[in-house]
Formats: C-alpha cells, sequence, structure tokens
C-alpha cells in the first residue's frame, strides 16, 4: 500500500512539477507605454502650409508583437487663416523588433475635427470620421525610455473638399516625433 502511494505520488509530482507553463514563470509580454509628441501635418486643404502641434499618445502591447494604439494631436499652429484640425484615433499596430529598434504598421480610425481656413470657407469647422494607415519607428533609450517617430496618411472620407472642385474628402498627412515612457510590463 505503501508503495502504491508512492508511485503515485511520484507520478502525480511529477507532472504537476511541469504544470507551470514557461510564460506564466516570466510574465507576460504586455506593456503600456504613454508618450509625448510633436506632429507636422499637410492638411490637404493648402499644399503649401503644414499646420503643427503637441499630441500624446498611449501604446498597449497584448504581446510583443500585436498592440493597440491611441492618439490624440492637436495641430492649431502655423495654420493660414487660423486653420486647426484635432485628431483622436485609437487602433492596431503590428511590431517588428531588432536589438534596440522597433518599427512596424500601424492603422488607426477615430475622429478629426477641422476648423478650415477663413479665406476659403469662411472659418467653418467639422468633425469628420478618418481612418489612418501608417508606420512608426521606435528606439529604446533605456528600460523605461524610448523615442519615435511615425508617419500616417489620413483619410476623411466625408470632408468636404476644396473650393470650386468636386468632393472627394480630404487626406491629410504629416509625421511625429516623439518620446514614450513605460508604465507596466516588460517589453
Amino acid at each position: 500500500m505503501l508503495k502504491r502511494l508512492f508511485v503515485i505520488g511520484l507520478l502525480f509530482g511529477s507532472a504537476a512539477a511541469f504544470a507551470q507553463v514557461a510564460p506564466s514563470v516570466r510574465g507576460g509580454g504586455s506593456s503600456l507605454w504613454v508618450g509625448g509628441e510633436f506632429g507636422s501635418f499637410n492638411s490637404d486643404y493648402d499644399a503649401i502650409t503644414r499646420i503643427i502641434g503637441p499630441g500624446v499618445t498611449v501604446d498597449y502591447n497584448i504581446t510583443p508583437k500585436i498592440g493597440l494604439i491611441g492618439e490624440a494631436r492637436w495641430l492649431h499652429w502655423n495654420g493660414t487663416d487660423s486653420q486647426t484640425q484635432s485628431d483622436y484615433l485609437a487602433g492596431a499596430k503590428y511590431t517588428f523588433h531588432y536589438k534596440r529598434f522597433s518599427f512596424g504598421p500601424k492603422f488607426l480610425a477615430g475622429g478629426v475635427w477641422i476648423k478650415f481656413p477663413v479665406v476659403a470657407t469662411g472659418g467653418s469647422t467639422g468633425s469628420y470620421f478618418a481612418y489612418a494607415p501608417g508606420g512608426f519607428g521606435e528606439y529604446r533609450v533605456s528600460r523605461r525610455f524610448s523615442v519615435r517617430g511615425g508617419y500616417e496618411y489620413q483619410v476623411l472620407p466625408s470632408a468636404p473638399g476644396l473650393a470650386g472642385q468636386p468632393s472627394h474628402g480630404l487626406t491629410p498627412h504629416g509625421f511625429t516625433v516623439g518620446v514614450n515612457y513605460r508604465l507596466l510590463g516588460v517589453r
């Protein structure tokens, strides 16, 4: 009887020792980053002027490669005739890693609020649905800090086009640079 209990205990004990999964021992691959950025965009309403302004990002990596990203940007400077644009976008991203570098595509959707130039539209304003494919590159300066750059090509299908021309929507596009700080997680 004692031999049987010993053998059963040995069998179940060794199975329990291998029941621990390696990722749970190391911890999950998720992380949460927050950051500030500065953007420069061509508003598609004026080919010469680039509107600029600050923004914030929240970047949640579900796994080291797949993540969710949210951006808010206030492009209120350098606009022609008090033109402004505010973006509130969120979506998914996929990340490739190489040593301290990370890069990849992103696809965001959300709302864009525009105050059009006074000369072109009399200063009208509007809010529009937008989707924005883009890409990003990031360099890890330390375990908690990284610098990031990105490009977005926003598509606003219902926004009015240029005055005197048929409306095919607007396609603002531009670049951002910023700094991120890791709040939670390992990567």
